[in-house]
């Protein structure tokens, strides 16, 4: 057994190395027993500690039986050793998994169904991903960046805009409806069949893909779809559509895929058409997924968003339009004026909500849109600010210590104008400059980190 573990050591080691799909796939077939004792591996003491610690670190909301992340370690220490004899014998039998509704982004865009384990199914989770990933994921295509180490949208994005710089203009922008609900068991299970010969381990992931969820008390069957909210739903989601990667490898096509988001890129509307009515029919046939119809298209890539940017003329990066709609609106809610919270809460959760934001969107060769977005926020800023002082005689006192002149304070102070356009004068940008929000904390966008050059 140990000089088995070691050669699957080795041979993830080699895997990490990203090796040719073929040797690695050629690997697993030629020895399977290389796979034959992953549940071992598994339940081996330093895979479960770094299992209870991925889980305790991602925290989350309890499952159906009420457990919390912090219930887990007294938990492990009472059954940790009844819990790794029915991994091992392959009769572990997982819990239902409780559905919670949540809105997605933007307004009126409807509710994503969450799947969410309990604690003790989450940890079981972590310690397959954990050993399945280095053996997984090195199978995966180059043109595949969605949940995966080592591997981000930021990367997904520059090689789209390589391939349109190269001139392929012309973007099939797919999109499979529900489908984290949609995913077919079988060929699902096919596929990790002929990768993992442990049969108890597919038995048991199995077992969690049809796991019943529970709905307002009723636990509803469910015969087809992943859980999202669990750990092995990610990997699961990659290995159902790295059929579709290896199609659009065989056929030539230049793509980026992230997660169920897929951009394939051509170089005229004839052939977009053609591949969006194609690659359309392998879905529902072959995967049994069903095509998006609303939010799949063939278009100029100028037409189209992907991950949250867009592109401009020359192939350049910009920033949505609907992403900087969204985080306006979370601006808004930390912002409003009756709120009744400090100016500082209020900056440090600016500060917490736009540094994330700005990272992220870091890749935007138009800087004029963070510029314009910064003066958004420090117009929001000044308004909240004003409304707090409410009257007139502390209006005025706060724009005189400032250093505006009494006489221009008390005209702002007694305008009969609304706080927005009280805010937007003159005096009160003297006043609340740009120095002022650098001493408030305030963070400006544009300073986050160096923008892409083009």
């Amino acid at each position: 057994m140990k000089n088995h573990h070691q050669r699957l050591d080795s041979f993830q080691r080699m895997s990490s190395g990203r090796i040719e799909e073929q040797q690695v796939l050629k690997a697993l077939i030629e020895d399977k027993s290389l796979t034959e004792s992953l549940m071992e591996k598994i339940c081996n003491s330093s895979n479960l500690n770094q299992a209870y610690k991925r889980v305790k670190a991602n925290k989350g909301a309890a499952g159906v039986d009420g457990m919390t992340v912090e219930d887990l370690f007294a938990w492990i220490g009472e059954h940790k050793a009844s819990l790794i004899e029915s991994l091992i014998s392959g009769t572990y039998q997982p819990e239902p998994v409780l559905g919670v509704d949540i809105p997605k982004p933007g307004k009126n865009k409807g509710f994503r169904q969450l799947g969410i384990p309990c604690v003790v199914d989450r940890l079981v989770q972590q310690a397959i991903l954990q050993v399945l990933e280095p053996i997984l994921d090195p199978t995966f295509s180059e043109s595949s960046y969605g949940f995966r180490p080592g591997r981000s949208a930021h990367q997904a994005l520059k090689r789209a805009r390589e391939y349109v710089r190269e001139g392929y203009e012309i973007v099939v922008d797919m999109d499979a409806e529900k489908f984290f609900d949609r995913v077919n068991h079988d060929r699902l299970m096919f596929s990790l069949s002929k990768r993992i010969g442990d049969k108890r381990l597919l038995k048991i992931i199995r077992r969690f893909l049809e796991a019943g969820m529970m709905k307002q008390g009723v636990c509803i069957e469910r015969k087809k779809g992943l859980s999202q909210g669990g750990p092995l739903s990610p990997l699961m989601s990659n290995l159902v559509l790295d059929e579709l990667d290896k199609e659009l490898e065989r056929r030539g096509h230049k793509f980026c895929r992230y997660g169920d988001d897929c951009n394939i890129y051509v170089k005229s509307l004839r052939a977009g058409e053609r591949v969006l009515k194609s690659i359309k029919q392998f879905l529902e046939k072959r995967l049994k997924l069903k095509v998006n119809e609303t939010k799949s298209a063939c278009a100029p890539v100028e037409e189209r968003q992907f991950l949250g940017y867009r592109f401009s003329g020359g192939g350049k990066l910009v920033i949505a339009q609907h992403s900087l709609e969204r985080v306006k609106d979370k601006v808004r809610k930390i912002t409003r004026r009756n709120r009744g919270v400090s100016l500082e809460i209020v900056i440090s959760e600016l500060n917490k909500t736009l540094r994330g934001w700005g990272n992220y969107f870091q890749l935007t060769q138009w800087p004029s849109q963070l510029e314009s977005l910064d003066s958004w926020i420090r117009h929001k800023v000044r308004c909240y600010r004003l409304k707090q002082k409410k009257r007139a005689w502390p209006i005025a006192k706060f724009l005189m210590n400032l250093g505006v002149p009494a006489c221009s304070a008390w005209n702002l102070a007694k305008s009969g104008k609304g706080w927005w356009r009280l805010s937007a004068s003159i005096p009160v940008h003297h006043a609340m400059n740009n120095v002022w929000f650098k001493e408030a904390g305030l963070i400006d966008l544009l300073s986050i980190k160096p923008l892409v050059k083009t």
